[in-house]
């Protein structure tokens, strides 16, 4: 591909060298660059690319994206740029062959349910009969494959590169989870959402290396209505007008508590045999009773947001009622099929605020026993260890101590920051170090009606113990020891 197709999107200077040359590849790692290569010099936190320029010369780069003033031999093209990191995002749209202008892509930002609405969308979307790609927290889903990403929105070239292997697979929806960082570091640049949605917006990834202020972490999120033809926004957070402000497209609203486009009420929990979820009437755009396969009514405010975006790419009553129905998320509030006299989930809880948000949605279906089986992660501040007891020895009947990511540290040293929680509320507990004996224990000794939450791992598939990363998946050893695996 020529230089110049690569930069028929960007506003450049060519400081030395022609538009004609031949590129062979595009690289932001100078390692990576080989003869023919375009290489483009990304500032970063730790790094400055401008600094491996002789690297990148030597192994036979052919042309130079710089952000200042470089020394090249002759014949290497330079082109100039104001943002290295901006020019990557639209050169790698170039690269791949626009992939995003070939799908429907649905973006999500906000500080929590990202991940939840994302496989919300997704499961509305293939009850309609679209092939779906899906990107975020888990990594890229592409078809059945589960493709591994470092980052929540990857940089723009894996982006792209993802998108491009969707189509090449048939895809013709991709919903993705956009970061704030993924703003701020413009991973999304150039990329336009047929539905841009806000979900939420708390305190979160401030300080080095991410956001130097909450005004910062919030601006960014609302730089996703910059770049999309449609957007929706959860009215009932407070921060959505401020969010919104520099809106350039129409933005739709939601909300479980006011009048707006889409609207949620009568939220009802669900409790039967190998199923606990909620029900719920929709109003305004959409009409229509809805059964929830995850319980609380946070994950109802999720699903009214895939609802509307569903809806807003022209799906029908039907695929959203039979998409929310079976939507399953691994690790977030994850109901596993046990037997019928009583519940046992999966979720992702792992500090006192989220610990609290479950519980006392869980303390809603009455069941006959709430028991909370949860450890402390190693390496961290003791002073979460003491307010997930705290939380679990005031809303917990029993409460089973384990193993979560012990890291450098002894479980039972962490255990014992967790039971001076505890005392706070004089929450009853045991103390089954091995988390596989643990939740084999809370099976066998269940009683009828209890609900049993296995909180802190969620998706995670491994324990990390000093420096090592053990296999370990608590789906996989409940299925075992009810002989379905």
């Amino acid at each position: 591909m020529k230089l110049k197709t690569l930069l028929e999107k960007l506003d450049y200077t060519l400081v030395t060298g022609s538009p004609e040359v031949e590129i062979t590849s595009l690289e932001y790692d100078s390692r990576k660059v080989g003869p023919g290569s375009l290489f483009v010099c990304l500032t970063g936190f730790r790094a400055d690319g401008h600094e491996y320029i002789p690297d990148a010369v030597q192994a036979g780069a052919a042309a130079l994206v710089v952000e200042r003033q470089v020394d090249v031999p002759e014949g290497v093209a330079v082109v100039r740029v104001a943002d290295s990191r901006y020019a990557l995002a639209l050169l790698s749209a170039a690269w791949f062959g626009h992939p995003a202008e070939k799908m429907t892509v649905i973006g999500l930002t906000g500080t929590k349910g990202k991940t939840t609405t994302a496989h919300m969308v997704k499961a509305i979307l293939e009850a309609a009969g679209h092939k779906v790609g899906m990107i975020g927290t888990v990594g890229a889903v592409i078809g059945s494959e589960l493709v591994k990403t470092k980052n929540t929105t990857p940089e723009s070239y894996e982006l792209h590169s993802l998108f491009a292997r969707m189509v090449q697979e048939g895809c013709s929806h991709v919903v993705m989870e956009a970061s704030s960082q993924g703003f701020k570091l413009h991973r999304t640049a150039g990329i336009l959402f047929d539905v841009g949605v806000f979900l939420n917006l708390s305190p979160d990834h401030i300080g080095d290396g991410e956001h130097a202020s909450f005004e910062e972490y919030r601006d960014c999120k609302s730089m996703l209505f910059a770049q999309c033809k449609k957007g929706l926004v959860n009215v009932d957070d407070e921060h959505w007008q401020a969010v919104t402000a520099k809106a350039g497209c129409p933005v739709a609203t939601m909300s479980m508590e006011r009048e707006a486009d889409y609207m949620a009420r009568d939220v009802r929990e669900v409790r039967q045999a190998g199923f606990l979820g909620s029900e719920f009437a929709a109003s305004g755009k959409m009409q229509g009773s809805f059964l929830l396969n995850m319980p609380g009514r946070f994950n109802v405010s999720n699903a009214l947001a895939a609802l509307a975006a569903a809806h807003m790419v022209g799906e029908d009553a039907g695929a959203i009622a039979e998409g929310l129905k079976t939507v399953s998320v691994k690790g977030r509030t994850q109901v596993l099929d046990t037997p019928e006299h009583y519940t046992l989930l999966i979720d992702y809880a792992h500090n006192a605020v989220s610990m609290e948000n479950l519980l006392t949605m869980l303390r809603s279906y009455e069941p006959g026993r709430l028991i909370c089986l949860f450890g402390g992660g190693g390496n961290r501040a003791r002073a979460r260890r003491w307010d997930m007891g705290q939380i679990s020895g005031k809303y917990a009947d029993l409460t089973v101590l384990t193993m979560d990511n012990p890291r450098d540290e002894e479980v039972e040293a962490i255990n014992e920051d967790i039971k001076i929680g505890l005392a706070k509320h004089d929450g009853k507990y045991i103390s089954i170090p091995d988390r596989a004996d643990a939740i084999r224990w809370v099976m066998d000794n269940a009683q009828k009606g209890d609900i049993i939450a296995l909180i802190g791992k969620g998706h995670e598939e491994y324990q990390e113990i000093k420096g090592v990363k053990h296999f370990f998946s608590e789906e996989q050893v409940v299925r075992r020891h009810l002989g379905k695996d």
